[in-house]
């Protein structure tokens, strides 16, 4: 008699909840690996082919279904380990996180507390604490003072049209239309070691030594299809308006008799009077140009993130041409195992993060030009 698998049914906020835990950078694996066990049986794939999808055992895609269908999300929690748990005065907890959020004292000369410079400082005061006890407080509260983050709001005046034309094309795109997203990187250096590179082995990362030759640069032009992943690309020694408008007649080249949305950002040569020139003799070719400070809209910027992490950093090229061949070899196997990156945010969401909020002492750069 075959088993009978519980199909679970999930909210709009526990579907969202787990998705954000799925693609958080700091998700720890083994939750992770929950939330996609829970995502996947809610879309009714057997236990067997979850087990395989996630790479995990059977009984552990049994285990974490059955404890969502009764619990729900706090089912995916750990239960508590056995034990006396560590006990820290509510006092001690207090002020470790007091002091830990406010800035340290100028003498001290850090822009940030440690573990151990913050012990310190309560054991001269007259209450011992070890940095292990510190380091507990902050990882029970996720606080982490040794990471920052960076944050840009745009003070482009069309901040909201432009996010809703080129989320409009991500998920939207026209009928009878193809939308692409161009971009150059530029400065790409052909670096070759003054010494050959160690090979991976059983227990030793791949090794090369810290100095190299640099042997000159290329710029590296490439058309995103968004539809597909195909990517069209050029290599040239520099990136000025002619070099832009050569590849721009490449592309269209590429994709005759057919309309064509190109994404980009607001480089200088992208708006140059000979591209706008060229381009009202080709209505068919429609720019729309991303917000300032909002290149990361481009979707062609990942693929320039996945061929500089595979192909480009770790390379040893003895010269341009070395470099150039080697980025055309990557390009033409990624466009046969290629696959379309997939935009999910909307604009709504998207403006409700990139706007910053007004206050009595602040203006709202998202309408306003300083």
């Amino acid at each position: 008699m075959a088993n009978r698998v519980r199909t679970l049914v999930l909210t709009d906020d526990q579907r969202a909840a787990l998705r954000r835990a799925v693609r958080a950078k700091g998700s720890p694996a083994r939750v992770v690996e929950r939330a996609r066990i829970v995502l996947l049986a809610a879309q009714g794939v057997p236990g067997v082919q979850i087990a395989e999808r996630v790479g995990c055992s059977e009984p552990t895609v049994i285990r974490w279904r059955s404890r969502f269908a009764d619990r729900g999300l706090s089912g995916l929690s750990d239960a508590p380990r056995s034990g006396k748990p560590a006990t820290i005065p509510q006092e001690v907890r207090d002020e470790i996180l007091s002091i830990t959020l406010t800035q340290p004292p100028v003498e001290l000369g850090i822009t940030h507390w440690s573990s151990r410079l913050l012990a310190e400082r309560l054991r001269r005061a007259g209450k011992p604490v070890s940095h292990a006890t510190v380091a507990r407080v902050w990882k029970h509260f996720g606080i982490q003072p040794h990471r920052s983050g960076t944050f840009k709001f745009s003070c482009d005046p069309e901040l909201e049209a432009k996010v809703r034309d080129i989320v409009g094309l991500y998920l939207n795109p026209p009928e009878e239309a193809v939308v692409l997203c161009v971009d150059e990187k530029s400065q790409i250096q052909a670096l070759d070691r003054t010494a050959p590179i160690l090979p991976l082995r059983p227990g030793l990362p791949e090794s090369r030594t810290h100095d190299y030759v640099r042997h000159g640069t290329t710029t590296l032009f490439a058309a995103l299809e968004v539809a597909t992943g195909q990517v069209t690309d050029a290599c040239y020694d520099r990136h000025r308006h002619e070099e832009f408008l050569k590849f721009l007649k490449q592309v269209a080249k590429a994709y005759p008799r057919v309309k064509l949305h190109v994404v980009a950002d607001n480089y200088a040569t992208h708006k140059h009077p000979a591209v706008n020139a060229w381009l009202a003799k080709n209505p068919r070719i429609t720019m729309h140009f991303t917000p300032t400070s909002g290149s990361w809209m481009n979707l062609v910027e990942t693929f320039f993130g996945i061929i500089t992490r595979q192909a480009i950093r770790r390379g040893t090229f003895t010269s341009v041409a070395d470099l150039q061949a080697a980025i055309g070899t990557y390009i033409q196997a990624w466009n046969q195992r290629c696959e379309p990156f997939r935009w999910v945010k909307d604009a709504d969401t998207i403006l409700a993060k990139a706007t910053r909020p007004k206050t009595t002492n602040t203006q709202d750069t998202s309408v306003t030009r300083h």
